[in-house]
């Protein structure tokens, strides 16, 4: 599949509601929560207001002009919150797309991104069922943190 990735446009910021809701973890055999889930302020920290904040970075995978995935980054204080200076990301893919190396690449160059902005590291929060798991630490995100169901994870950059 040929794909490019490059930076979201102001025009794109609304598709993050939909690829917030791609990136909730749903294990197999459990039914997927309502849309209105991406509501509750927990996960609207996420994207309100995205690309307001001097922190905000977000990228795309795109298709012959259709949006497959995404990846953004901002300080907030999330699941991953680690500190003031890290930024956490999110990442999802259309389900269709998932599994082909997209993923990966969309995550490599975030972490360049970020890099080249001066950021030491980025941290993010993932259930430990979730097969991105895997990539994660692929490319190169270790386990600081954890609990029952999931992994705080940083990346130095």
């Amino acid at each position: 599949m040929d794909y490019i990735i490059r930076e979201i446009k102001e025009t794109e910021y609304h598709l993050l509601e939909d690829f917030l809701y791609e990136a909730i973890y749903v294990p197999k055999g459990m039914t997927a929560p309502p849309k209105s889930i991406i509501q509750r302020p927990e996960l609207q920290v996420y994207i309100e207001e995205f690309g307001r904040k001097k922190d905000d970075i977000g990228l795309v995978a795109e298709v012959d002009g259709r949006i497959i995935g995404a990846v953004w980054a901002r300080v907030m204080n999330d699941y991953g919150h680690i500190d003031d200076e890290t930024p956490s990301l999110a990442i999802s893919l259309l389900k269709d797309c998932r599994g082909l190396g997209i993923g990966t690449a969309l995550m490599r160059e975030m972490l360049c991104r970020l890099k080249r902005s001066g950021y030491r590291q980025t941290s993010l929060s993932v259930q430990k069922a979730n097969y991105a798991v895997k990539m994660y630490r692929k490319t190169g995100f270790v386990t600081v943190a954890e609990n029952e169901e999931e992994y705080t994870m940083v990346c130095r950059l």
